[in-house]
């Protein structure tokens, strides 16, 4: 399942990182890989505020498509 549709507040593991290879390394820069935890803080407009690796991340709902959970 995507990010996209995780609920807020929920823990979630990483299983799968999808997209171009320049994606994938954006994604794995700002803490995004398998196996990380990552939880989703809001949602604006579809955008979303995830806490990563203990880090706040802020991404659109086009990169969280690509992030499988």
């Amino acid at each position: 399942m995507p990010l996209l549709f995780a609920e807020v507040g929920e823990e979630n593991i990483i299983k799968k990182i999808g997209g171009t290879p320049e994606v994938r390394k954006h994604l794995e820069n700002l803490g995004f890989v398998t196996g990380a935890g990552v939880r989703v803080i809001s949602t604006m407009a579809g955008n979303l505020i995830v806490s990563v690796k203990e880090a706040r991340v802020a991404i659109s709902k086009e990169m969280a498509q690509k992030i499988m959970i």
